[in-house]
């Protein structure tokens, strides 16, 4: 075996290590109550949308509810903790849409995409119908005495 060859091997099994824990953190999350969630942290404006703006930047993810927030995963990080979290209380629902088609490949079938703002980071969500029923039954749930802050723009 030559030094080629065992410098490949290596790198194949660093490779199928690395999927292999991206995998099973997936399994993880969505076994702990998790739901497929699409995020973009730089969204664009609708009325700029343009067919080159509107795929970049989507990143699948895994979201979870704990308490007042919503922790989302990046699939694709090594990262243990949650790339994003979503605050209830400061949270504003500006702009709600269907996708585009040059994102609609990017993400899941039937999809909602959601411009949310909250203490001052811009972000789009893009979720299927049943985990977008879901988000909002979070958002205008809150223990008796509190507020939300839940606010959906007109």
């Amino acid at each position: 075996m030559g030094a080629t060859t065992l410098v490949v091997s290596i790198l194949l099994l660093l490779a199928c290590l690395c999927l292999g824990y991206l995998a099973i953190r997936r399994v993880r999350l969505m076994r702990g109550g998790g739901v497929d969630v699409c995020l973009r942290r730089r969204p664009v404006a609708t009325s700029r949308l343009t067919s080159r703006d509107a795929a970049a930047g989507w990143h699948f993810g895994v979201g979870r509810y704990r308490g007042d927030q919503l922790a989302w995963f990046r699939l694709t990080s090594f990262r243990p903790g949650p790339t994003v979290v979503v605050d209830r209380t400061t949270l504003e629902i500006v702009d709600r849409r269907q996708p585009v088609a040059a994102e609609a490949y990017a993400l899941p079938p039937a999809a909602s995409v959601l411009y949310c703002r909250g203490r001052g980071v811009d972000v789009e969500l893009a979720m299927a119908p049943g985990v977008l029923t879901g988000f909002l039954s979070w958002l205008e749930s809150a223990p008796p005495g509190r507020t939300t802050g839940y606010r959906q723009a007109s």
